[in-house]
């Protein structure tokens, strides 16, 4: 094995065991179109506004699947279950003819993302195999999970990296593109989406002993990943269940961006969150629109530990937390890298002791969204903290070490489009 270059701590002697399934998809005669039965992933969609533009989009958006409406968590996942079941006996969903591995592209913004989508052989995170680098919510993975039991399906892929060097999966998916695809369609923010299908057992092989050899870091979905790991403990092996969907992504090859995730203190009001920092912290008003107020965060950040307060009309630079609360409110025995990251600092020092607000969702709402964080805030009368993004290198160096980063840390992207294949664990 060449170990040469900048994947040799990448590579391991196990390594990545991905197999092809039968996808379900969209059959684009029953839908209005493929970008309108699409979604972001399940965590990114901003309720409600975003959840119903999407359920306008079309009868069947794939967000009445994963984030199904009733009153009851039981009721919930036993709609999703009933309408993924009607779908496929209306035609709606259908599955391929035979099991493939997906090579799947995005392309928008600057950016051309490609990566191969299948089902990934489940392991815990000591084996080294498959590496989480934050923690999860136990509300979130039971939800999840009593989601995916319902439907016997998982609906949506996890974004998995690896750093490749040159290898045979490569080959496979850049061949691959030449050729016809599926699918293709533009969604409404502008990213085009195409999807392949592999089928040909030499190809199989050839992918198949291209990731052989490499470990994999879980960029975005530690939730989804949980719950595949709790729900194969509940199912006698061998089964379906020992295999979960992914998509994974050469980042060597194909780099991604690095978001922040933000928070909504719902119920913080802005003066009050100010007023709890007394000398703490450095705390200036800036200006704005939020374009220029996340320019003085970025520039902040780059000297040390910065937030960007907002929901009062203003933004708010909080920065130079004072060296001896760090010292009492963060833990010693981790490395320097994971104790003074953003999130860590406002986990363990802001919400946890300064501003005393408990880990729940009632009280933390997580935003990808930068404009929608601030308009929340300011419609509950909340506080939104805006974070800096962490670089790619710290999230893999300290996943590597075993050492997980403070829930909701990082937003990688672009993220695969909800609803493009589907996996039935019925058919495997």
């Amino acid at each position: 094995m060449n170990t040469s270059g900048p994947a040799a701590d990448d590579v391991r002697a196990d390594g990545l065991r991905l197999l092809p399934f039968r996808g379900l998809r969209y059959v684009p005669e029953r839908v209005g179109s493929l970008a309108a039965v699409t979604s972001p992933p399940y965590d990114v969609v901003v309720r409600p506004d975003g959840l119903h533009h999407l359920e306008s989009a079309d009868p069947h958006n794939i967000v009445r699947l994963i984030l199904p409406q009733a009153i009851t968590a039981g009721t919930r996942h036993r709609k999703a279950a009933v309408t993924l079941d009607r779908w496929l006996a209306d035609g709606v969903l259908a599955p391929d003819p035979e099991p493939a591995l997906y090579v799947y592209e995005q392309s928008g913004d600057g950016i051309l993302q490609r990566g191969v989508i299948g089902v990934l052989e489940l392991s815990t995170p000591d084996k080294g195999l498959v590496l989480p680098h934050e923690d999860v919510m136990p509300h979130v993975v039971e939800d999840r999970a009593a989601l995916m039991r319902t439907t016997a399906a998982n609906l949506e892929p996890l974004l998995l990296t690896y750093r490749g060097n040159g290898d045979a999966a490569a080959d496979v998916i850049e061949r691959t593109v030449r050729g016809e695809p599926l699918l293709a369609t533009t969604t409404e923010d502008g990213f085009s989406h195409r999807l392949w299908s592999i089928t040909d057992p030499a190809e199989l092989a050839a992918v198949s002993a291209g990731l052989a050899g490499h470990q994999a870091l879980i960029a975005d979905g530690h939730h989804r990943w949980a719950t595949y790991l709790r729900l194969r403990e509940e199912h006698v092996s061998p089964s379906p269940w020992n295999y979960g969907l992914v998509l994974l992504i050469d980042t060597a090859r194909y780099p991604l961006r690095v978001r922040a995730i933000h928070r909504l203190l719902n119920r913080l009001p802005v003066a009050d969150a100010l007023a709890a920092l007394g000398d703490d912290f450095r705390v200036r008003q800036v200006e704005g629109p939020l374009s220029t107020a996340v320019e003085s965060l970025a520039a902040a950040a780059a000297d040390g530990n910065a937030f960007l307060l907002a929901g009062d009309g203003a933004f708010h630079l909080v920065d130079r937390p004072a060296p001896e609360l760090l010292a009492r409110t963060v833990r010693t025995d981790r490395p320097e890298a994971w104790r003074t990251l953003d999130a860590t600092v406002l986990h363990a020092t802001l919400l946890d002791q300064v501003w005393r607000i408990p880990d729940a969702p009632e009280d933390i709402s997580y935003i990808h969204d930068t404009e929608a964080a601030v308009a929340q805030a300011e419609r509950r009368g909340g506080t939104a903290v805006l974070m800096h993004p962490v670089r790619e290198e710290v999230v893999r160096d300290l996943a590597r070490q075993g050492v997980t980063m403070p829930r909701k840390s990082t937003s990688f992207g672009p993220k695969p489009a909800t609803g493009l294949v589907l996996r039935s664990l019925a058919l495997d």
